[in-house]
């Protein structure tokens, strides 16, 4: 990894940066349906519960109300739950499996210390369990609380270690999540509380992983990264994912941050249009949202800390591929209550269009009227 032909750093500006990823992620126009959006081969969170609609119909003409048998609701990257394509599961199980048992361990965080005191290496456990998510889910659908009290009665004890809010011992959830889909798990959509059900056909936990798909898709949606960048939304650490990253990656900076940056990227992020007239509202999980260079999207330490909260966080504002504002709902009766708390005076258009967005929300949510109001100054 160099700078190109040996030259200083190519300098891209943020706002090329962020104009190409609303068109990438597509959130620069609406698109006709599921295969128009190629965002799902990296994946739609849809956490908390419901983000996923919203999500949808910030990008789509006319959100669907169920994504259909071509797609499906899997715990993919860092084991959150996100929409892909049907076909890409198997592949995409591969690609979350971790390549090395530094892999394993840094994505079981905080889990992998237990496995460590027991004697039981990360990647080993995770196999176990995603085996025994597939001999359960072969008896037919199960509820999630279901699943893992059966995973809990197959696993040998130290994968079960006691939850003390629960009163129990049970299959610890992070373990769960990162073992589902190699175990041939989907979940069903909006299902309260959580359904699980087999992947037809599914083949087993894949035999050795390799991230550098997910690298690849990463680089291709939100443009430049650093190293941290992609491991942190992979799930594992820079070392553990440093084999995964590609060789002809080059330097550049934006605004005055380091990044790697694909070479065929370069010019085409320098020269991305920018996304005039646009505004949408989309959820806090949103692929926008999910990129690791949050100073990026948003240069304020301040505003960060509300975009970012680590309980509850909003709903953003996006205009002109910038995060403008927060947004968060409240449910009074049938009318959903929206409260946009913008950075800036929004103008008399942006407003409208806020209104439309937010329209468009209520719609996916079943509300009978939407109300937008001013948050607190």
């Amino acid at each position: 990894m160099s700078a190109m032909a040996g030259s200083a750093a190519p300098i891209l500006h943020r706002g090329r940066v962020l104009a190409w990823r609303a068109a990438a992620l597509g959130l620069a126009a609406r698109a006709g349906g599921l295969a128009d959006l190629a965002v799902l081969r990296l994946g739609i969170q849809d956490s908390p519960p419901g983000s996923l609609r919203v999500a949808l119909a910030a990008r789509l003409e006319e959100p669907p109300a169920d994504p259909g048998a071509g797609y499906a609701v899997v715990w993919s990257h860092r084991g959150a739950p996100h929409l892909h394509p049907a076909g890409d599961l198997p592949a995409l199980a591969t690609a979350c499996w971790p390549a090395s048992e530094a892999d394993a361990a840094a994505r079981l965080g905080w889990q992998r210390a237990r496995l460590a005191e027991v004697g039981m290496a990360s990647r080993r456990a995770i196999r176990t369990v995603a085996e025994a998510v597939g001999q359960v889910l072969a008896g037919g659908p199960r509820v999630k609380g279901e699943l893992s009290a059966e995973i809990t009665a197959i696993v040998p004890a130290p994968l079960s270690p006691y939850c003390r809010p629960c009163g129990t011992h049970h299959v610890a959830e992070q373990l769960l999540r990162l073992a589902g889909l190699p175990g041939g798990a989907r979940l069903r959509p909006g299902t309260k509380p959580v359904v699980a059900e087999a992947v037809e056909g599914w083949a087993g936990p894949p035999e050795e992983g390799d991230p550098a798909p997910v690298v690849a898709a990463y680089l291709e949606f939100f443009g430049p990264a650093a190293a941290g960048d992609l491991a942190s939304f992979v799930g594992t650490s820079v070392t553990a994912l440093r084999p995964a990253l590609p060789d002809d990656l080059v330097e550049v900076t934006v605004d005055g941050r380091a990044a790697l940056c694909p070479p065929g990227l370069v010019d085409a992020l320098s020269a991305a249009p920018e996304p005039a007239g646009v505004v949408r509202l989309v959820p806090p999980s949103d692929p926008f949202l999910q990129a690791r260079d949050r100073e990026t999207l948003v240069p304020d330490p301040a505003r960060r800390k509300e975009v970012w909260r680590s309980i509850g966080p909003p709903g953003a504002v996006l205009v002109d591929g910038e995060v403008a504002g927060t947004w968060r709902t409240q449910q009074r009766g049938k009318t959903l209550e929206i409260t946009v708390d913008a950075f800036r005076a929004l103008t008399g258009a942006e407003r409208g269009a806020v209104g439309e967005e937010a329209e468009r929300i209520g719609a996916v949510r079943g509300a009978g009227s939407v109300r937008v109001r001013d948050g607190e100054p």
